[in-house]
């Protein structure tokens, strides 16, 4: 009886040929796969990491120091601001009182240089008067003295000019004064008469005085018009004549 072979063996004997052979493999569930991966990408992650840090920590990298540092430069940096915001308040502060400390110290210097303007002419004024009144003996007479006028802005001009009563003065002058002035405007000569052509300086020129009056006022003009020459005259009421005349020349 003939001792039975193994297929395997029989058919590579006989054909040459190889069976077949067979594994066995056992697979995982999704419900183990996912865990697993998760857990592997974790332990990648945390290498990394470790890596990374342990890297920056050798190469001197320090991370609390540099939060603390950082930390300390913004509060430098917030009480720095705090401190400039007061200062240019402080700043704003001084500047108005500065300026303000200016205007008035321009103010008063004004008023100084107008008060030793008016302390000068006051002091003239009254040479030229203890010199004019000198003599009582002398009858009464009316005088025009220091006419001037001058470029108020550029369409007015200020006139002033002292009337004064000479010798033996008993009663009050009562009267008025007429201005004449004369003007080169485009090329052209103007004439005006005080107060007939500009009523509102009748007040200005009205007199009511025993031994003198200032009179002064606005005589106005063309824009950029020059003044060439005034004339004043001193009338009675019920005079026809003048009492006195002056008149200035201007270049």
């Amino acid at each position: 009886m003939a001792t039975a072979r193994p297929i395997g063996r029989l058919m590579h004997q006989t054909f040459g040929i190889s069976a077949p052979r067979m594994a066995i493999r056992t697979e995982l569930s999704w419900r183990w796969k996912l865990p697993a991966l998760a857990g592997l990408l974790s332990l990648i992650a945390g290498m990394w990491w470790l890596g990374f840090d342990f890297g920056q920590f050798l190469s001197g990298f320090n991370r609390s120091v540099v939060a603390q540092t950082q930390a300390r430069l913004e509060s430098e940096l917030a009480a720095l601001k705090d401190e400039a915001s007061h200062l240019r308040a402080r700043a704003t502060e001084l500047e108005s009182g500065l300026k303000v400390s200016q205007g008035a110290q321009a103010a008063l210097s004004r008023q100084a240089l107008e008060l030793q303007g008016e302390n000068t002419q006051l002091k003239e004024e009254l040479a030229f008067l203890q010199k004019f009144f000198g003599d009582t003996g002398k009858l009464a007479t009316v005088s025009i003295e220091r006419l001037s006028a001058e470029r108020e802005r550029d369409d007015a001009w200020h006139f002033s000019f002292l009337v004064v009563r000479g010798g033996s003065v008993r009663d009050d002058f009562a009267g008025h004064v007429s201005l004449h002035a004369s003007l080169l405007a485009n090329g052209r000569t103007l004439l005006v008469a005080l107060p007939e052509d500009q009523p509102e300086t009748a007040a200005a020129l009205k007199l009511k005085f025993k031994y003198y009056q200032r009179v002064e006022g606005t005589l106005r003009v063309p824009p950029g018009a020059q003044l060439k020459s005034l004339q004043a005259r001193v009338m009675e009421p019920t005079q026809s004549v003048p009492k006195a005349t002056r008149r200035l020349m201007l270049p």
